[in-house]
């Protein structure tokens, strides 16, 4: 019987450098209340934002994308030409088909390595960066690019409570390899698809397709076609928060073998400063522990957010490359990924 070859990687993987690209125009909450009927203070005490990042000029998913990756991987040491995958986790890219890595991975000059997309909301870095220590381990690849990026401000409805003055734009991106001691622990993850439909847009493409279809005979059975928008049920995800991440957070420690008095650092995903204290909280973190808290001046961004918030806390000194942190994504799906890892190098190029 013939036998098929298999590939053995490197039981040692960890993240070896990080780029961050911020969107030029600064939004605060006094400007999103000039269409949203709400105060800036009122923002602030709800969410912990007080201002966000939104794309303009000529900015867009792809070039701030790009962007990231480049600074990834300048600040990782690793050249282009070693790179043998990139994944791209965001659910703004604009089209279907093409996706989007493969474009990236060009405008990168790394056209012809595998690249895909990955859509799992806010909780995409955390299955990226899962996926992407697997495939080294498993020897897929060597060194991988994980770029979280998203443009949330271009599906968003300028006045809806729920959303509006939550999302920013943004992109973040950690270079993936091999090392000598191992920096990512296994991945804890999970999803609740009875409660998807908490985070979704308001109309699939089929519905806007056929409303957008019907208006050009003006069929007054037919409404508006409007925008199609991001919709959040906010108490029902906090509900969904409160149950699911403690056990999530427990979990990530137990399958990382390390204690929670072992953590250094703790990085949520940057979705609302009430739900993050909470969960340090219940975690029983130290007070002195430093948390990411990067949504202040830059607002939700998904996929985007914890490379983002690792990005910030490395550049302004609130944590440094080395320590031990604890991760974890979670929103869209419902879903949410999980990790311990030792955090990446201070980068050269920062993002301010």
């Amino acid at each position: 019987m013939v036998s098929i070859a298999g590939k053995k990687g490197h039981d040692n993987v960890a993240m070896l450098g990080i780029g961050a690209y911020r969107p030029r125009r600064v939004v605060s909450n006094d400007e999103v209340c000039q269409v949203l009927d709400s105060t800036g203070q009122w923002i602030y005490e709800r969410t912990g934002i007080r201002n966000r990042r939104w794309i303009s000029g000529d900015e867009t998913l792809r070039s701030i994308s790009a962007a990231a990756g480049k600074r990834a991987l300048a600040n990782s040491g690793i050249d282009r030409s070693e790179i043998g995958m990139l994944i791209l986790c965001t659910s703004s890219w604009l089209k279907l088909t093409p996706h989007g890595a493969p474009i990236v991975a060009s405008d990168l000059g790394m056209n012809g390595i595998p690249a895909f997309d990955l859509t799992s909301g806010c909780g995409g870095f955390g299955y990226g960066l899962g996926i992407a220590a697997d495939l080294i381990r498993a020897g897929s690849a060597d060194y991988v690019l994980v770029i979280g990026a998203e443009t949330m401000t271009v599906g968003l409805d300028p006045t809806d409570r729920g959303t509006a003055m939550i999302f920013g734009d943004g992109a973040g991106a950690v270079v993936v390899g091999p090392s000598e001691e191992n920096g990512i622990s296994p991945t804890v993850w999970g999803s609740d698809g009875e409660n998807a439909e908490a985070i979704a847009q308001d109309v699939d493409f089929l519905e806007y397709m056929h409303r957008a279809q019907a208006l050009q005979g003006t069929d007054p059975a037919v409404e508006p076609v409007g925008r199609m928008a991001l919709r959040m049920e906010g108490p029902r995800v906090f509900r969904w928060a409160a149950v699911t991440l403690p056990r999530a957070l427990s979990s990530t420690l137990e399958v990382s073998g390390v204690s929670k008095d072992d953590i250094e650092v703790f990085v949520p995903h940057q979705a609302n400063a009430r739900i993050n204290e909470l969960m340090k909280k219940n975690l029983g973190l130290a007070d002195e522990i430093p948390m990411a808290n990067d949504i202040e001046n830059t607002g939700n961004t998904s996929a985007a957010s914890i490379p983002l918030a690792m990005e910030e806390m490395l550049v302004t000194g609130k944590a440094k490359g080395g320590q031990l942190a604890l991760l974890l994504g979670f929103g869209a799906g419902l879903s949410y990924a999980g990790q311990v890892v030792t955090l990446p190098p201070v980068p050269a190029e920062p993002s301010f």
